[in-house]
């Protein structure tokens, strides 16, 4: 089983994900392939956000280990996988400062 979703990213590379792997819902694509596609698909989504400040992509996929699956991520993102003891976490990062600084100085 193959998982990506994409945030902000352009439409042609949601066109692109869509010929291959069904878009279950928007930017949430699903599909079973095998590791040469995984590795070509991953490869399109790298090219596609290409310098998109906002875009961001993760991927799981099934994996021999003790989770039965992997995560690969792209992009800005607060959640990052992080390797444990063995095992694939998520770290959950805290809002940078300059960002809550921003935040402040927002009219809203």
């Amino acid at each position: 089983m193959l998982v990506i979703v994409l945030e902000n990213a352009p439409p042609r590379l949601r066109g692109r994900l869509a010929i291959w792997l069904l878009e279950v819902r928007a930017g949430v694509y699903v599909g079973d392939y095998s590791a040469r596609v995984r590795e070509y698909l991953w490869h399109q989504v790298s090219e596609g956000l290409g310098g998109e400040a906002t875009a961001s992509a993760v991927m799981c996929y099934r994996a021999s280990n003790e989770s039965g699956f992997e995560v690969r991520t792209l992009g800005k993102n607060r959640r990052e996988p992080v390797l444990y003891d063995g095992l694939q976490l998520i770290a959950f990062k805290p809002v940078e400062e300059q960002s809550q600084a921003e935040a402040k100085d927002a009219p809203f």
